[in-house]
């Protein structure tokens, strides 16, 4: 499904403010409010409410008919969890006292007074909320639909192409930080020692040179090698002399897509998009796309994927410091890390932490 909300647009006087207790650096946390990432999967709305959390914000994640919504996860009235209501009709119901709200944010109905005028007060904040990808997207301080939301949100369009077949892998939730997270995804010389389970095993170590460009919207690097993407075990299923070309590219601050060519003309779509539920808490959504092996069962996409994002969600969760180093010298550097430090550069131009970024 791939729905807007033209309704969500919130309708408050001021911005979201920072929550109280927040994990974040209050810089980093308004740099990244006003970015857009995924807050759910969108199988996993069916009939009622569930509950995310974005930036240490809880949300609340609805579906409206056809169109899927975000709001704060509380109450105006005396701050009840809106995820444990349900929905009727167009509006969100409060489990505590039966009070609905509106797309907008307006209470429509206080069961207890029906025939009175309803405070203006009794409002709760909404989110500019899109589905792409299989995945529910939201701001807290971004863009609302009508000014450019599509340029926000990472480039995908294998997952919308008949002659691919879509996927969802697993989500997998990190005690780390996402930029951590993101850096390893991009990372290139860990093939051989962090994924020797998954497909690394026996993999030359030897990192070729490649080339690494900036682009209108992060970086984009070309990574040719010997190194197969097939999983172990079905290693010997690549030509002779095979060698496999990686593309990533970065759509800053969270999300970097990777297409893998594959022999015969096959193309592997991942899009890895790290979603920051606090400092050093990530939620990994990732949609796949592939035009080959179309007839096969996707479990055995699901179980490949979950033990390769394992493999490094172990590596990411050791590392230290826990939050990405953004001035250059604060870690030391190899060749093979140009991706990484391009990746880096991006971040710190966004505005984020001179030093650190959660």
């Amino acid at each position: 499904m791939t729905t807007a909300s033209p309704a969500a647009v919130p309708l408050r006087p001021d911005r979201l403010a920072m929550p109280r207790q927040c994990s974040f650096q209050p810089n980093d946390w308004t740099v990244l409010s006003r970015a857009w990432f995924p807050v759910a999967r969108s199988d996993a709305l069916v009939d009622k409410p569930i509950a995310a959390r974005l930036l240490d914000v809880d949300l609340v994640v609805y579906r409206t008919g056809a169109t899927a919504r975000v709001a704060r996860d509380l109450c105006s009235h005396r701050g009840a969890a809106l995820s444990r209501g349900w929905v009727k009709g167009e509006t969100i119901v409060c489990p505590y006292h039966g009070f609905r709200y509106a797309p907008d944010g307006r209470c429509t109905l206080v069961p207890a007074h029906p025939d009175l005028p309803i405070s203006p007060k009794l409002r709760i904040a909404t989110f500019p909320t899109v589905e792409r990808f299989g995945l529910i997207w939201c701001t807290l301080n971004g863009q609302d639909e009508t000014s450019g939301y599509e340029e926000s949100l990472p480039e995908f369009e294998a997952w919308d192409d008949p002659d691919f077949q879509p996927i969802l892998a697993p989500t997998i939730d990190i005690d780390g930080s996402a930029g951590r997270q993101v850096e390893g995804f991009l990372d290139v010389a860990h093939f051989a020692w962090a994924h020797t389970e998954s497909f690394g095993e026996g993999a030359s170590p030897v990192v070729p040179t490649y080339k690494v460009e900036r682009t209108g919207r992060g970086v984009r690097a070309e990574y040719l090698s010997d190194v197969s993407n097939y999983p172990r075990g079905f290693q010997h299923l690549a030509p002779e002399g095979f060698l496999w070309l990686r593309v990533f590219e970065v759509y800053p601050p969270f999300s970097a897509r990777l297409v893998v060519h594959f022999p015969n003309g096959g193309r592997l779509w991942i899009l890895n998009a790290a979603s920051p539920i606090a400092a050093r808490k990530t939620r990994l959504f990732c949609p796949l796309a592939r035009n080959f092996d179309k007839d096969k069962p996707v479990e055995d996409v699901h179980k490949f994927n979950l033990l390769i994002f394992n493999e490094d969600r172990v590596i990411v969760e050791s590392q230290r410091p826990e939050d990405l180093p953004l001035d250059i010298q604060m870690e030391a550097h190899i060749a093979a890390d140009r991706t990484s430090i391009a990746y880096r550069k991006l971040l710190k131009e966004m505005g984020l932490g001179q030093l650190y970024v959660s």
